[in-house]
């Protein structure tokens, strides 16, 4: 039995969408007709339509293009691991975690899953129809769980994990709110100055015969550029973004930025971090899952957003395939902090890699927060004190011409 998505006309004329599971198309077409409903369209769940299976359509494999939120993940692998260490059945776990879905497209998937579950598929391979919805590091996770009999367990590390990184994006995202909206705000009220409050004042000093001080012509100067080209100037901007975030897309500009990413000055420390964490964390979960470290450095590596980096870490997945050491092989990587070296070697030396990485890895997350609050901390009075400075000189701007000309009158 497999799940289709219907699109019919319900008594009232009103398109309804929804989910149901049957052996055939035909039938949940009959399903719809029973109801009194006027089916316009059935596919099975998360696939895209391009016929039909019997007769004449025929359905391709899924091809989802956008990605599960870490929320989401989080729910779908919390519940799976629930569902499971209560007793139930891979398939009926799926159906009830489907049934608690809010969104259409997370129930979609879930039946979808169910359904290649139900043809006799195991979870990771039933997993492994959806990449875009769940990565290399989640299905080899759930593989491993499977093969070593400890599903639930791997589970509840999964979901750990990914309710861990879901609180750690929430937070940052947080942190970052406060200045995005102090610098757009900022930039608005200096724009909103220069382009109309600006013109109106200085107006009454153009019919004078009074030379105006250099800080009020420079200012009349920029509100008029901004009066005459600030339309033009906020495409060409964000036309500059665009064109950037294209070249960026390209391998060798990408990899240009990501090494300078890894050196400049304020920042290297932010990226070195996270892209370290991000590999810790990924390789603990994975070896206590039970995948052999070399699979589990490959997948890693793949976690890690800087290219640069991900390169290196191919590298050093080659040299412990050939019998370097862990520690040998991450010290030639070469952006790694001594700390986390260290923890691996003692980790490698006792016997327990993956809770000396997990350990390290919450260490570099924990160092992270601080650093990144630090410096948000620091901005945001920075911020204040660049915001004063700006409206300061365009006071300044204004009142001078009045000063002098109370001097002349004296």
């Amino acid at each position: 039995m497999a799940a289709y998505e219907f699109v019919a006309l319900d008594g009232q004329g009103r398109e309804q969408r929804g989910i149901l599971e049957a052996d055939s198309s035909r039938q949940i077409r009959q399903q719809l007709r029973d109801k009194g409903w006027a089916p316009l369209k059935v596919d099975p769940a998360g696939e895209a339509r391009s016929g039909d299976r019997s007769g004449g359509p025929r359905f391709k494999r899924p091809t989802l293009k956008r990605r599960l939120s870490a929320l989401d993940l989080a729910m779908i692998t919390r519940h799976l691991e629930t569902l499971i260490g209560s007793g139930l059945p891979i398939e009926e776990a799926l159906n009830a975690a489907a049934q608690q879905a809010d969104k259409q497209r997370v129930r979609s998937i879930l039946l979808a899953v169910r359904a290649r579950v139900l043809e006799g598929h195991s979870l990771a391979m039933a997993l492994g129809e959806f990449p875009y919805a769940f990565d290399d590091l989640y299905r080899a996770t759930v593989a491993a769980g499977e093969h070593a009999g400890h599903l639930e367990e791997v589970l509840r590390n999964l979901a750990d994990y990914t309710e861990r990184k879901q609180e750690s994006g929430q937070n940052v995202q947080m942190a970052l709110l406060y200045p995005v909206i102090l610098v757009a705000i900022s930039l608005l009220i200096v724009a909103g100055l220069l382009a109309y409050v600006v013109p109106e004042i200085v107006s009454v000093y153009r019919d004078t015969d009074q030379a105006l001080p250099l800080l009020t012509r420079s200012l009349i100067a920029l509100s008029d550029f901004l009066v005459s080209w600030g339309a033009p100037l906020l495409l060409l901007l964000v036309a500059l973004g665009w064109a950037l975030r294209e070249v960026l897309k390209q391998p060798a500009p990408r990899r240009r930025f990501h090494r300078f990413l890894l050196h400049a000055p304020l920042l290297r420390r932010i990226v070195r971090g996270s892209n370290a964490s991000q590999f810790a964390n990924t390789l603990a979960i994975l070896t206590a899952s039970g995948v052999p470290l070399v699979e589990a450095m490959r997948i890693a590596g793949q976690v890690v957003d800087n290219r640069v980096l991900r390169q290196r870490i191919d590298q050093a997945t080659r040299r412990v395939a050939e019998g370097s050491t862990l520690r040998g092989a991450l010290e030639e990587v070469g952006y790694f902090p001594p700390l986390m070296l260290h923890m691996v070697a003692s980790g490698e030396a006792s016997g327990s890699l993956d809770a000396m990485l997990a350990r390290v890895a919450r260490h570099l997350e924990r160092d992270l927060e601080r650093l990144v609050t630090v410096m948000l901390e620091l901005f945001k009075p920075m911020m204040l004190l660049v915001m004063g400075g700006l409206v300061l000189v365009i006071v300044l701007a204004i009142l001078l011409p009045i000063l002098n000309l109370n001097q002349l009158i004296a």
